[in-house]
């Protein structure tokens, strides 16, 4: 029993040291990627960001149906003619129509 700790600690050390160079070779090539930007850059990229992020979002409401001006005016005409249809119209003082 006694064995099988002292190995199975010492494959566990091996693997977690292994993990570790790994971490430190990523944020060293993240630190290399990264030396020549600037904050304007990042302002920038943010920026373009956020103007993406919401082409997206509208584009995605459009295909969606839920931003369609189409359904808007559609509402309103039959409101319209709804409208007029219950209002009885006089020509020459007698009554036409309802």
């Amino acid at each position: 029993m006694n064995q099988f700790l002292l190995y199975s600690s010492i494959v566990f050390t091996t693997f977690t040291f292994f993990l570790c160079l790994y971490a430190c070779a990523r944020v060293g090539n993240f630190i290399r990627k990264t030396e020549g930007l600037d904050w304007s850059s990042v302002a920038n990229i943010t920026g373009d960001l956020a103007t993406l992020k919401k082409t997206i979002q509208t584009l995605n409401n459009r295909m969606n149906g839920m931003h369609s001006p189409k359904v808007q005016e559609q509402e309103m005409i039959m409101q319209l003619l709804q409208h007029q249809q219950q209002k009885p119209q006089f020509t020459n003082g007698k009554m036409n129509g309802g």
